[in-house]
């Protein structure tokens, strides 16, 4: 592996790729000096990365401002398309909001984050509506606790060790021994319940998507509104489409559909 003290650490290639990361999530238009300060390095040498990434399409100039083009898109598309199951998800998502009528998502685990790989919302509109591409801390949401029992008993405990758990509602599990009991109950009974954890309005049923060995690599969720639905009664209603939409999700993996 390629560590930044390694001969194999193309560090010019690196910080290039982190002005894109944290000039998409600034203002729109950052002047250099806005740029720079971001990514603490060096106007000099971060003149230079934009000026490459303007040549390269990837960046726009007025002279004074640098902003980003759609042709940035293509990095986050090319993962996505990676993904075996990603293009027959929104499909599956349709199905299954159409089903039950909730809001619903599929995600995957980035470190101590969930991304949304895709989304879908009904026409009942909760206070919190992530989109593609939203990341939520993983301890604090029910996709996130699937995403977790995944792991491998060694990366859980690293997780567990290094995870920043910060408190975002009253009802956030923090506690680390609480959490990795919260996680292999979820790995235990194959879904995680959480409720009002992340946001007080918003309480999530989600299960984990298996590829063709067995291994986790998504989470498919509902989201309802806290209060609405104790653990229990969303079970008995939508622990079984869930499953049916991870089954669905696996099948386009291992080429039975």
């Amino acid at each position: 592996m390629a560590t930044p003290e390694s001969e194999s650490f193309v560090r010019t290639f690196a910080r290039g790729l982190k002005i894109i990361e944290t000039m998409g999530q600034g203002e729109a238009r950052q002047t250099l000096a806005e740029v720079a300060s971001a990514v603490e390095l060096p106007r000099t040498a971060v003149r230079r990365f934009l000026m490459t990434l303007v040549e390269l399409a990837f960046v726009k100039s007025d002279g004074k401002h640098y902003w980003l083009t759609p042709k940035v898109l293509r990095l986050g598309l090319s993962y996505l398309y990676t993904l075996p199951f990603w293009r027959q998800s929104q499909l599956a998502l349709e199905e299954l909001g159409a089903r039950i009528g909730q809001s619903c998502a599929v995600s995957v685990l980035d470190e101590e984050e969930i991304v949304y790989v895709q989304r879908l919302h009904t026409k009942r509109i909760l206070p919190m509506s992530p989109s593609l591409g939203s990341r939520l801390p993983a301890h604090a949401v029910s996709m996130g606790r699937v995403l977790l029992s995944g792991l491998e008993d060694d990366a859980l405990q690293n997780y567990l060790q290094a995870a920043r758990l910060k408190k975002m509602t009253a009802a956030t599990v923090v506690d680390r021994d609480r959490l990795r009991e919260a996680i292999l109950l979820a790995r235990e009974q194959g879904y995680a319940w959480v409720d009002s954890e992340l946001d007080d309005s918003i309480a999530g049923l989600a299960v984990p998507v298996r590829d063709q060995d067995g291994t986790i690599v998504a989470a498919v969720n509902v989201s309802l509104t806290a209060g609405t639905y104790q653990e229990e009664a969303a079970v008995a209603e939508f622990l079984q489409p869930l499953r049916q939409t991870a089954s669905q999700l696996r099948a386009t993996m291992v080429g039975l559909r």
